[in-house]
């Protein structure tokens, strides 16, 4: 039954049993709603608004662009904003991931890449090539559209939808605070779930898999759990072996937001086959994301092949949305707020610590400023609260009374129950922000647990 709190107007919010404070206005990384009262962005909406709100630089850019070419069609024209922003995005790009297809946000980054993948084996091997399964992770989350969300692994997000979606293969998330194995280190941990990725590619038969999608860190179904650096290095050679695609899914954890350009760097030199991006691209100033393939991969279709991808979006190729990307970019490179994110993440993971003193805390993890706070029932056990405990919303209306906005969640400990809540501030927030930030934290998690325990 729903508990209808949304306001009463003609818009379809997401949660009708949300109380949705009106914002007004917005300034560096604060929200300030129309009661007078200012929040924290700690979640950066959702990892989007990394570099925060109201930067005049970019709108006087947007308003020039505006009155000079708002929007063609990438079937018909090319223009130079899209060229730039392109070349910009293949800079920060690892090896020859060099090929950007623009797209409008996260979900249509997934499905453009697994769209693609199908393509590049059916122009090298012909149309009865047997490759059309993508292996997943459970924990983990890659979009809301059809085929993004047939590859997400955080079951509670999709059962409705799961009578509509291909049942894709999945296999263990490397999760090492609830790792299967018992496996004492990070490591152990790391090669476990890469040797369940050949296993299941064997039990399969690789004839008959295409690609292998991960998150190098995860966001929104378990925020911060990441592996060790062996982890990638496994999956890249297991992925060349069986002629299976990499897809790296960056949609989150891309553009600085992990203190690295691309969050793959933290783990090696190993270079996935297509890259997925969005969120930080634009920093939420417009919607774009991106699909980015190799050489190999644009090669096989657009010059040996047809010379044709097999799929469009009307909003792909924006110019608007290329040139404010473009423009945030340069920004970021040159207030070096990438730099900024990996010593203020340290800052505050080093603060962070001093929560295990309190009993609801099980687990904090993370890279930069993309980290996760994990909430048990039991620290020994790691059991977590049932769903009805809303712990999770309990800690988020605190954190608003305090005036701080995180990004609450559930699911991350069997699909339904485990509750977390995910610390994305902007990347360029300053000390004393973060310890704005992180008394606020504190201070609800120690009002949660006085009344829960």
């Amino acid at each position: 039954m729903s508990f209808n709190k949304a306001p009463r107007n003609n818009v379809f919010y997401r949660n009708q049993n949300w109380r949705y404070p009106k914002i007004e206005r917005a300034e560096g990384v604060y929200l300030y709603d129309s009661e007078g009262r200012r929040y924290l962005d700690a979640c950066s909406g959702s990892a989007v608004a990394n570099m925060g709100h109201g930067n005049k630089e970019i709108a006087a850019y947007t308003k020039e662009l505006m009155e000079r070419v708002a929007f063609t069609h990438l079937s018909r024209w090319t223009v130079d904003t899209i060229e730039e922003c392109a070349s910009k995005v293949s800079e920060w790009t690892p090896g020859d991931l060099n090929h950007v297809y623009f797209v409008s946000g996260g979900s249509e980054a997934t499905e453009s890449a697994i769209k693609l993948a199908r393509q590049y084996f059916v122009e090298r091997d012909g149309g009865k090539t047997s490759k059309w399964k993508v292996i997943s992770k459970w924990t983990s989350f890659h979009g809301n559209t059809l085929g993004a969300l047939a590859v997400t692994g955080i079951t509670g997000r999709k059962k409705m939808y799961d009578p509509m979606l291909a049942q894709f293969p999945k296999i263990p998330q490397f999760y090492h605070y609830r790792n299967q194995w018992g496996c004492e280190t990070l490591e152990e941990t790391s090669i476990k779930c890469a040797e369940a990725l050949e296993a299941e590619i064997l039990r399969q038969g690789p004839e008959n898999i295409m690609a292998f999608i991960s998150e190098p860190v995860v966001g929104s179904a378990a925020p911060g759990v990441h592996p060790a650096p062996i982890y990638f290095k496994m999956i890249r050679n297991i992925c060349t072996k069986y002629d299976v695609l990499w897809i790296d899914d960056e949609v989150m954890a891309g553009f600085g937001r992990t203190g690295r350009k691309m969050a793959i760097e933290h783990f090696g030199d190993a270079v996935p086959d297509i890259m997925c991006t969005a969120k930080g691209m634009s920093c939420g100033y417009t919607p774009i994301g991106a699909a980015i393939a190799n050489n190999e991969i644009f090669t096989t279709i657009m010059v040996k092949g047809s010379g044709s991808f097999h799929h469009g979006h009307t909003y792909a190729g924006n110019p608007l949305s290329a040139g404010i990307s473009s423009k945030v970019i340069e920004i970021m490179e040159r207030e070096k707020y990438v730099d900024n994110c990996a010593k203020q993440g340290e800052y505050l993971m080093g603060k962070l610590q001093n929560l295990y003193k309190y009993p609801i805390v099980g687990d904090i993890r993370g890279k930069g400023l993309m980290i996760g706070v994990e909430f048990v029932k039991d620290q020994k056990t790691k059991e977590p609260f049932e769903t009805c405990a809303k712990i999770s919303s309990i800690v988020n209306d605190h954190c608003l009374e305090l005036g701080i906005s995180p990004y609450p969640g559930g699911g991350s400990a069997d699909g339904l129950r485990g509750d977390h809540t995910q610390i994305t501030p902007p990347i360029n927030i300053n000390k004393d922000e973060v310890d704005e930030l992180y008394d606020a934290l504190e201070g609800a998690i120690k009002k949660t647990c006085e009344e829960v325990f």
